[in-house]
């Protein structure tokens, strides 16, 4: 016979085996549920709606469709952090400083979106006009 518990966690009163009330209390602020807690409440949910199950665990529908699809959480983005080189960018702003940026995009090979990002990363706006224009 498994004892069961009620923890209240996150807002809501959950039922959970006694087995895992400590990870409840370990990952109270965290907003990754840990591994045993997904496989337990996909146990459950094979006897439930999606919905009830949601209701019951105090978590997010999409929360139980991800896991039904990949149990595991992501731990790592698998992207490299840039393509583009931000000595030689800082050394283009300067001696084209004029150049729009699917200009620069084009001589570094990506995409203007990411020259923006890489711009706003290096904290470089574009350039406003100083005097006022006349009607």
């Amino acid at each position: 016979m498994r004892m069961v518990v009620l923890i209240y966690w996150r807002s809501k009163m959950t039922v959970a085996t006694l087995e895992l009330a400590p990870y409840f209390m370990m990952y109270t602020n965290l907003m990754t549920y840990p591994l045993k807690f997904r496989q337990h409440v996909l146990a459950i949910k094979e006897k439930l709606t999606y919905a009830k199950t949601a209701s019951r665990f105090g978590v997010g529908m999409a929360s139980l469709m991800r896991w039904n699809r990949r149990i595991t959480p992501c731990t790592t983005h698998n992207k490299p952090a840039t393509k583009i080189d931000m000595e030689a960018l800082a050394q283009d702003v300067a001696t084209y400083p004029d150049d729009y940026q699917y200009e620069r995009a084009q001589r570094f090979g990506v995409s203007a979106q990411g020259i923006r990002h890489a711009l706003k990363r290096l904290r470089v706006s574009r350039k406003k006009n100083t005097s006022a224009s006349q009607s």
